[in-house]
């Protein structure tokens, strides 16, 4: 065999892995969204819970705080959407620990299949559910007087962000899901990570009204810094440092994340 045929089997070979490897993310990620349809708990979470949340911040909290220029709704709305995003993407937490618990990937590991496309499967689930749950919310929002200034390059970078902070998220969840000894303590685990980063933020209050040390931690912890981001780009205003300061957290965590998932997952018996 000469060096051009050579060349042409390994070029064969690597196309091959890659058509796998997206096929079998596809299978899998189409199994993680039909456990989504198929559950009743899911989809009573993915649309009443952050519209619940909303509803209740805005009209029992609203009339105290006194937000400058946009009025509360307005400055709400993206600080809800991200949270929501944020405790959306816990469910993969709780699918990647459901699986190991009742033997499921064992069974995925047995079999002549991409070793990371059962944790990229739920991952993806979670884009799509989440994307889902924004447009409802935002509805909604439309519904109660919420007026975005926003263009259509605006909704775009928004929906971009979105979907990078949702990755960086679910993957930090998958090492949630990996790690946790039984699926009760995957909500603990969510608990102690995630409700400190959405609520000590710029989400519901402005981080100036906040005490010293609190408000070093709101201002300059990477889920303000999305909000805050994505606040701007909803309401025409300038988005300063806060827009490559949220890329550049989203890009770190998942860079972080995935190799950590990957070894977690791959230490989990099997091949």
């Amino acid at each position: 065999m000469n060096k051009s045929e050579n060349q042409n089997r390994c070029v064969a070979q690597d196309r091959s892995e890659i058509f796998w490897a997206i096929s079998d993310t596809w299978i899998l990620t189409k199994r993680s969204l039909l456990h989504i349809i198929k559950n009743g708990d899911q989809i009573l979470g993915l649309t009443v819970q952050p519209v619940m949340f909303m509803l209740l911040f805005y009209y029992v909290f609203g009339g105290a705080i006194e937000i400058e220029g946009a009025g509360y709704l307005n400055f709400l709305i993206p600080g809800i959407l991200v949270q929501s995003l944020a405790f959306g993407s816990l469910y993969t937490s709780l699918s990647v620990a459901t699986d190991l618990q009742r033997g499921i990937t064992d069974r995925f590991k047995s079999l002549p299949i991409n070793n990371s496309a059962a944790i990229t499967g739920h991952v993806l689930a979670d884009l799509a559910r989440n994307l889902i749950q924004g447009i409802i919310l935002i509805m909604v929002g439309f519904l109660i007087g919420f007026s975005p200034q926003a263009r259509i390059v605006d909704w775009v970078l928004i929906i971009a962000l979105s979907f990078l902070f949702t990755l960086a998220i679910s993957w930090l969840s998958a090492i949630m899901g990996l790690v946790a000894k039984t699926i009760e303590s995957v909500n603990w685990l969510g608990f102690i990570i995630i409700f400190p980063l959405t609520f000590a933020s710029a989400a519901f209050v402005p981080p100036e009204t906040m005490p010293q040390p609190l408000r070093w931690f709101a201002e300059n912890q990477p889920v303000t810094h999305i909000i805050e981001a994505i606040r701007a780009l909803m309401l025409g205003m300038p988005v300063g440092d806060h827009g490559w300061l949220a890329a550049i957290w989203s890009v770190g965590i998942i860079a972080v994340s995935v190799p950590t998932a990957t070894i977690l997952f791959k230490r989990h018996g099997g091949r």
